[in-house]
């Protein structure tokens, strides 16, 4: 057991921390809400400062030795709930001082070769991340070479995606995929050599089937829109992403529902109705990990931190952010 709890514990770096903790001033005390407990970094650090409360959520199962023994700790200022991003209004009637999302796959999920998540893996083709209702073995076998491609293709944006769909069709059709080693051979043979490539030919095809299978895009999405409701005039929401499409996504939400949104035209009348101020004016600016953070925490590298401040306006429902993505919803909504 003890092998067990300790890399969950010990072996996840919280990315850009220092930079968080600045942002959401816990010093001053609130309600305070970590969307991706993981191994609980944000959390400890949050729960350190004596006037905070805080709830922590996490759709995966195998944290929750780490989130009860906190919960035991800290009985009147924290608490668990495994929920996924799109169910966070049913935590509390409260508003949040701010709200924090740690997108993407964690180093603990990552590491666990069982959980399929890893090509050096040779166990079962998984990439669940709990309340999830299929896995990527099911999805690869079951779903058709137009979808493969397009799922390949956009969610993951693999330009030899139209090869790799048709090469797991053939390879299915003569025994089942069953193991992440057999999809690796897949995507290696179906893949051009590209020796200047320092990324692994099977990192964007992988990271298509675990969004895919998880519905990432969909959780966040909604999620995001939750959290502005949840928050407080003045709560700050943060959002760390590690891909172009979720970052994609942030930036655009976060200028396109502040009180400074730029109009298409300065001539043209500016309707009303449609000038929806979620936020005050939004920052367009970017924060990464410094460089002694990127040396201890290699996959850091990739992290992009924004974060935006609610207004004092009325939440009205940002219909046109899902408009906006809706491509990508809708791959997310096949059925397998």
């Amino acid at each position: 057991m003890k092998t067990q709890i300790q890399p969950l514990e010990y072996s996840h770096f919280p990315v850009m921390l220092s930079e968080i903790i600045q942002i959401i001033i816990p010093s001053k005390g609130g309600l305070f809400v970590d969307c991706t407990f993981g191994g609980g970094g944000y959390s400890k650090a949050i729960l350190k400062f004596p006037k905070t409360k805080l709830i922590s959520i996490d759709r995966d199962s195998t944290v929750m030795p780490a989130a009860k023994k906190l919960e035991k700790k800290f009985q009147d200022r924290f608490k668990f709930y495994q929920l996924k991003f799109s169910e966070l209004k049913s935590i509390t009637k409260d508003k949040a001082d701010a709200i924090i999302f740690d997108l993407g796959l964690s180093s603990i999920q990552l590491n666990n070769l069982k959980r399929g998540f890893s090509f050096k893996s040779n166990d079962k083709l998984d990439m669940t991340m709990g309340l999830t209702d299929i896995s990527a073995q099911e999805a690869i076998n079951n779903l058709s070479e137009k979808q493969l491609k397009l799922i390949i293709k956009v969610l993951g944006e693999e330009k030899e995606a139209s090869r790799i769909a048709k090469n797991i069709v053939i390879a299915r059709s003569q025994k089942k995929i069953t193991r992440v080693d057999e999809l690796v051979q897949i995507i290696e043979k179906s893949k051009k050599k590209n020796f200047l490539s320092k990324i692994n030919p099977c990192t964007k095809t992988f990271q298509a089937l675990r969004i895919f299978v998880n519905k990432e895009i969909s959780e966040l999405i909604h999620g995001i829109i939750n959290a502005t409701e949840f928050l407080k005039p003045g709560g700050k929401i943060i959002v760390i992403s590690f891909h172009s499409i979720e970052d994609k996504i942030v930036k655009y939400f976060f200028s396109n529902f502040s009180k400074n949104k730029s109009k298409p035209s300065r001539y043209l009348p500016e309707d009303n109705k449609n000038n929806i101020e979620l936020f005050e004016k939004y920052i367009n600016k970017v924060i990464k990990p410094s460089k002694s953070e990127i040396l201890e925490n290699n996959p850091s590298r990739s992290a992009k931190l924004r974060f935006a401040t609610r207004s004092n306006s009325s939440f009205i429902y940002p219909y046109d952010l899902i408009k906006k993505f809706n491509k990508y919803l809708d791959i997310e909504a096949v059925n397998v």
